[in-house]
């Protein structure tokens, strides 16, 4: 290694772009490489999100039908035969909280959660998320648990 062999490590140098509207001898006086008139030569312009430069946006281009709910609740559907998989596994003895079910990786903590009757549920287990369905609870209670509502 010579002495003209020596470089700056890359990304260490940041070379300076050319200073712009510092008069007409720069070579970027007069409208600072923006050209003229329009709204990009403006001060303040910012492009918004979207913008097609006038053309209809494809937000808007793009036919709308139907209904959203802005109330609607999603719900996190969990079965029957996941909760027996659990009792399987020896990861729930006899209780299935929101909690279980998040540190199992069924649901977020977040989540509004509602347990489904696919499955086939044999342990007597106390279980309490927010919603059940009718054949769920049922289910439940035949084997003996309990379906309680958060």
């Amino acid at each position: 290694m010579d002495l003209h062999n020596l470089k700056p490590a890359d990304g260490a140098v940041h070379k300076e772009g050319k200073r712009l509207g510092r008069g007409e001898g720069s070579g970027k006086g007069g409208t600072a490489a923006r050209g003229h008139k329009g709204a990009k030569s403006r001060s303040g312009y910012s492009k918004k999100i979207g913008f097609e430069g006038g053309q209809m946006p494809l937000q808007r281009r793009v036919p709308k039908f139907g209904f959203k709910n802005i109330n609607r609740k999603e719900y996190r559907g969990i079965n029957l035969g996941k909760l027996q998989e659990l009792v399987d596994n020896g990861t729930v003895k006899k209780e299935v909280t929101l909690d279980t079910l998040v540190e199992n990786g069924l649901a977020h903590k977040n989540d509004l959660v509602k347990i489904l009757g696919d499955g086939e549920l044999k342990a007597g287990l106390k279980v309490s998320v927010h919603k059940f369905t009718a054949s769920a609870k049922a289910a439940i209670e035949a084997a003996g648990g309990e379906a309680i509502n958060l």
